[in-house]
């Protein structure tokens, strides 16, 4: 299933980078890498996380305190916020 970022998520998910890129060299990088890992896992496996209410799923991002809240929708999942987990939104 082919998996789209709204440009919300993009922006939230740039910030992460480079806010943990700016603690330790590479860090940001690894978390890209689990973002990818469970893009992956949501792209074979869409229904697999827990609908937090109104078709909307979050997926749990291994060792950052971030989730992506998707939905499925004609066959493409969209991503429409990458969030920190311990931290309010705006």
């Amino acid at each position: 299933m082919k998996v789209r970022f709204s440009s919300a998520a993009d922006r939230e998910l740039l910030d992460a980078f480079d806010s943990y890129d700016q603690q330790s060299t590479g860090l940001g990088d690894s978390l890209i890498d689990e973002v990818d890992r469970v893009v992956h896992r949501i792209a074979h496996y869409p229904e697999s996380c827990p609908d937090m209410g109104n078709g909307i799923r979050r997926a749990l991002i291994n060792r950052f305190p971030y989730g992506l809240w998707y939905e499925i929708e004609a066959g493409t999942i969209i991503v429409y916020a990458v969030s920190h987990l311990h931290r309010r939104p705006r």
